[in-house]
């Protein structure tokens, strides 16, 4: 059966001025999965994201977090959202054991400020104040803070943004685990590997409006140029590539590039090498990520307006 939606929306509109931010666009997300918003700077991501959160109101069109309107109903919805904004800030002479503390008390649940810490690794500058934390600890204190309430749905904009590989890893992990206990997540992030691993869905905006929406792994299969083969040059593997095979292949310096249709292709290369005493010093099949899609997409809309 279908999850239902936690979150709709249908032909929403927002401009500033002669500025569309957003530009009639519907989706849905339901509830569980992870869904990621992607785009340049400007795609209309964040205004998005404040609609969905009731920061702003919709020109026109609709949307629904949980069946309510996000910017009418923010008290029923404050106690089911968890909410870190993008570039998070807070008060500059707090600590983060001070700063949880506080939000349980306003919340009206248990001291979990032990509990938070530990989940992203805060324990050590749990005393520091806020205004002394590296720009990464800040953003590990918003998350924190998100999850005070034990929130149906979160919010995580730029969640990764300065932090190192070793941390970041530790905050996917936490994302993989919220999605594992059922709750839904709306990541706004700029690295796109990370929305490849973590995301069910992602919507890749530019100028305002959806141009794809899809799992990663369908709208790769979808748009990209299929698998690459890049492997050692050789005269005659290159004239049984083209001629023979039928393949499309280009050559770099001394390598090879060539676009495989099947495993069998690849078993083909392989036994005419073998065959030919060729030896193969390199060799790699890749296929596009969902990074390669992006810059072709926004690429492709760039030039056309």
């Amino acid at each position: 059966m279908k999850p239902e939606p936690a979150i709709s929306a249908s032909e929403v509109h927002k401009s500033y001025g002669s500025i569309k931010a957003v530009n009639g666009i519907s989706f849905e997300v339901l509830k569980g999965e992870v869904y990621s918003f992607l785009g340049p700077n400007g795609a209309g991501k964040t205004t998005t994201v404040e609609m969905l959160e009731g920061i702003r109101k919709p020109d026109s069109g609709a949307i629904t977090v949980f069946d309510e309107e996000p910017w009418v109903s923010a008290s029923k919805l404050r106690n089911r959202v968890g909410i870190m904004p993008q570039d998070f800030r807070f008060i500059e002479r707090i600590t983060p054991k001070e700063a949880i503390r506080y939000y349980c008390t306003l919340f009206g649940v248990p001291d979990k400020s032990g509990q938070l810490l530990d989940l992203v690794e805060l324990t050590e500058v749990e005393d520091v104040y806020f205004q002394n934390l590296s720009g990464g600890q800040k953003q590990k204190v918003g998350i924190c803070l998100a999850l005070v309430n034990d929130p149906e749905l979160v919010f995580l904009d730029e969640p990764t943004t300065g932090l190192d590989p070793k941390a970041r890893r530790k905050i996917w992990e936490l994302i993989r685990k919220l999605k594992k206990e059922g709750r839904t997540v709306i990541l706004t992030t700029h690295y796109l590997e990370e929305a490849q691993m973590l995301a069910d869905r992602v919507a890749i905006m530019d100028h305002g409006k959806i141009i794809i929406e899809g799992s990663p792994s369908d709208i790769i299969k979808k748009m990209g140029k299929g698998r690459k083969l890049v492997l050692q040059y050789s005269d005659s593997l290159y004239a049984y590539l083209k001629e023979e095979l039928k393949l499309d292949c280009s050559r770099s310096g001394e390598s090879i590039n060539v676009s495989v249709h099947s495993n069998q292709d690849v078993l083909r290369v392989l036994e005419f090498a073998d065959r030919n005493n060729i030896e193969l010093t390199s060799f790699s099949l890749n296929e596009d990520t969902l990074e390669d899609i992006f810059v072709d997409l926004i690429s492709e809309q760039e030039e056309s307006q």
